[in-house]
């Protein structure tokens, strides 16, 4: 990989040089206005946002959070979970049906938190969820060794296993082979909501957190609380521990979970997108505005 053009005016020369149609600008750092110029120049611009635009003037917008009410021109928002844009991995994992309620002893939970878990969730969480009591045969992805350096110095209780393993390209697999799993409430939110994984979600960055109580008030997943407070506050601790202790014993409360996020995302995301972009090059070609 190569560092991409970084101002309009090189976004601009770099669309013109490789004469392409369509642009899709997915960035917090590059300029805004980017997209502007690109349109002026009559390259057709997707902006991916996460609830705020940053004053981009792009011809579409997708925010795949879920329930998103971003203020943009009437039909140039491609927006919530039926938008999402997911992995051929997790296409290819996605069950024909959400999960039954079963009851397994012990239930296999799965923990992961991104790449290389640069908050550093992976210890408290599996601190906590070893806290439950409750026997659990847990697997952890560990992003960096010093993560895996403090989850070699906590103890599992009675009929309690942990597995760290190494960020691994079959997580699809993982997380579809899991009775539980515990989780960042990022974009891997829409993979495990298209598994029909029954979850329990944790906000990690500031950024996650409205589409963290979104996802969590619609039922989609359980909440934990945000990692700061689960990692120095006692009382946020105690209430994350009964909340997984509930799940871990309750086979039914994660059949539920289970059927309201595999029905809110069916891994169509990629197809809806792509035809509003081929809708919105016909406008174009039409010599009409997209909006």
């Amino acid at each position: 990989m190569r560092p991409g053009p970084d101002t309009p005016d090189d976004l601009v020369a770099t669309a013109r040089r490789h004469d392409l149609d369509v642009l899709v600008l997915d960035s917090y750092e590059l300029d805004p206005a980017g997209a502007g110029a690109l349109r002026a120049a009559g390259v057709l611009t997707l902006a991916i946002v996460d609830g705020d635009t940053r004053g981009q003037d792009a011809d579409l917008y997708l925010d795949q959070n879920f329930a998103t009410d971003l203020a943009v021109p009437a039909g140039r928002l491609l927006a919530g979970s039926g938008y999402a844009l997911l992995r051929e991995g997790v296409l290819a994992a996605r069950p024909a049906a959400p999960r039954p309620a079963v009851t397994v002893d012990p239930p296999s939970v799965l923990a992961f938190f991104g790449g290389t878990d640069a908050a550093g969730a992976a210890p408290v969480l599996t601190e906590v969820l070893l806290s439950t009591g409750r026997p659990m045969e847990l697997t952890v992805v560990v992003g960096r060794p010093e993560l895996a350096a403090r989850l070699a110095r906590l103890t599992p209780g009675p009929g309690q296993s942990l597995l760290p393993v190494p960020p691994t390209g079959t997580l699809p697999a993982l997380i579809a082979a899991a009775d539980l799993v515990v989780s960042a409430a990022g974009t891997s939110t829409w993979e495990l909501c298209c598994l029909g994984a029954p979850s329990a979600l944790v906000c990690v960055v500031d950024n996650q957190r409205e589409s963290y109580h979104r996802v969590v008030a619609a039922g989609l997943a359980a909440g934990l609380g945000e990692l700061p407070a689960l990692a120095g506050d006692a009382p946020a601790t105690r209430a994350a521990t009964r909340t997984l202790a509930g799940l871990l014993d309750d086979g039914a409360r994660r059949a539920e979970l289970s059927a309201r996020a595999w029905a809110a995302v069916d891994g169509r995301g990629r197809e809806r997108v792509v035809d509003a972009v081929l809708e919105a090059l016909r406008h174009v070609a039409a010599g009409a505005p997209v909006q």
